[in-house]
C-alpha cells in the first residue's frame, strides 16, 4: 500500500461541490448513529492561549463505523481575529483509514466547520421548529449567520430574513447573500429585538463568550419560535433562556464539561434532550405550536467525520487536491 496523503486546501474543499442538502443529510445520519450509541467520540480537550478567556484550540476526534470514518480536527477560535483580517475559526482535519490508521487526507476545516454547523442547526430545527416557519431572524451576520441561514432555507419555506449586526457591512453582506443566492427578502434592522420578536426561527451566531452580553431579554422570543444558539448562551439573559419549553444540545457529556468545568451555560435550563435522541425518536421534538424550543449545539467531531468521507471521495473522483508522500 502506497503511503501518501491527499492535501486539500480550503479552495480544494469548496471545489469538491458538496451541497448544503448533502451535508444536512450526512450530519443527520451521523446523529442517528450517535443516538443509537454507535459513535466513539470523547469530549474535546482544549487549550486557551493568548490574552482573554475566549480563545481556544480544540482537538476533536471521532469514529463512525457505519460511515467508515475516523479522524480528528484541530481547530481554533479566536474572537480578536476579525481585527487582524483572519477568520474567527481556523484549523485542519485529518481523515484516517479506520482499518490501518493511516492518514488518508489532510484538509482545511474552515469551510467544513461552517457548513456542518449550519447543518446541525437545521437538523435541530427539523425536530423543534414549526414546519411552516417562514421568517428567520439572524443576529450576528458573519460566516455562521450565512451557513445557518442557508441550511434553514433547505428545510423551511423561508420568505423573509431580519438581519441584525453591529457591523453594517456584515449585515449588508448577509442581505446580499440571502437575496441573490437564496432569493429571500431581507430587512436589515438596527434594533436587535426586531430580529427576534415576530420571527419563527431565530439564530444567534456571534463569538462564543464565557460572559454573555445578554442582549436578548425575556419576552422577546414569541411563542412557537425555535432558537438556535450557535454562540452558546452569549446573546441571552438568563430569564430569556428560562422561557424555553425544551432546551436541547448535541451532546450532554460535552455540555456538562463546558458548564461544570469551564463556566459556560450558567443559569441555563436543564437539558431536555440530545439531538441524537430527537432524530432516533427516543425523545419527542416539538409537541405543541406554542413551545419556545432552543438548541444550544456545541459542535461535534462526529459532524466533521460524517462530512469528511464525502469530501475525500469526491475529491479523488474529481482529481482535486495534492497527493503528498508520508
Amino acid at each position: 500500500m502506497k503511503q501518501e496523503v491527499l492535501y486539500l486546501s480550503q479552495a480544494d474543499v469548496e471545489a469538491v461541490g458538496l451541497s448544503m442538502a448533502d451535508i444536512i443529510n450526512a450530519v443527520e445520519k451521523g446523529f442517528v448513529e450517535m443516538g443509537n450509541g454507535r459513535v466513539e467520540m470523547p469530549p474535546k480537550p482544549g487549550i486557551h492561549p493568548g490574552e482573554g478567556d475566549d480563545n481556544f484550540i480544540h482537538a476533536m476526534p471521532a469514529y463512525i463505523p457505519a460511515l467508515n470514518s475516523a479522524g480528528v480536527k484541530w481547530v481554533s477560535g479566536y474572537p480578536p481575529n476579525q481585527k487582524k483580517g483572519l477568520p474567527y475559526i481556523m484549523g485542519l482535519l485529518i481523515f484516517n483509514d479506520p482499518e490501518t490508521g493511516m492518514a488518508k487526507a489532510v484538509m482545511d476545516c474552515v469551510w467544513i466547520t461552517a457548513m456542518r454547523t449550519g447543518a446541525a442547526s437545521a437538523v435541530s430545527a427539523k425536530y423543534l421548529a414549526r414546519p411552516e416557519s417562514s421568517t428567520i431572524g439572524v443576529l450576528a451576520c458573519g460566516v455562521q449567520g450565512h451557513t445557518n441561514l442557508e441550511a434553514m432555507s433547505v428545510l423551511f419555506p423561508l420568505k423573509k430574513v431580519m438581519a441584525f449586526d453591529t457591523s453594517a457591512e456584515q449585515a449588508q453582506n448577509l442581505a446580499d447573500f440571502a437575496q441573490n443566492k437564496l432569493d429571500i427578502e431581507t430587512e436589515i434592522v438596527s434594533d436587535p429585538r426586531k430580529a427576534v420578536t415576530g420571527c419563527d426561527i431565530v439564530v444567534t451566531a456571534g463569538p462564543i463568550l464565557k460572559t454573555p452580553h445578554e442582549t436578548i431579554q425575556a419576552g422577546w422570543v414569541d411563542e412557537g419560535t425555535f432558537v438556535s444558539c450557535v454562540d452558546f448562551d452569549s446573546f441571552f439573559s438568563r430569564d430569556a433562556l428560562n422561557e424555553a419549553a425544551k432546551w436541547t444540545t448535541d451532546n450532554v457529556a460535552q455540555y456538562t464539561h463546558y458548564k461544570d468545568g469551564m463556566g459556560y451555560f450558567q443559569g441555563c435550563p436543564n437539558v431536555y434532550a440530545e439531538l441524537g435522541e430527537l432524530v432516533t425518536g427516543k425523545k419527542k421534538g416539538r409537541e405543541t405550536a406554542e413551545e419556545k424550543n432552543f438548541a444550544a449545539n456545541l459542535g461535534l467531531a462526529m459532524e466533521d467525520m460524517a462530512v469528511a468521507p464525502l469530501i475525500f471521495q469526491k475529491a479523488v473522483e474529481k482529481k482535486i487536491g495534492t497527493w503528498l508522500p508520508l
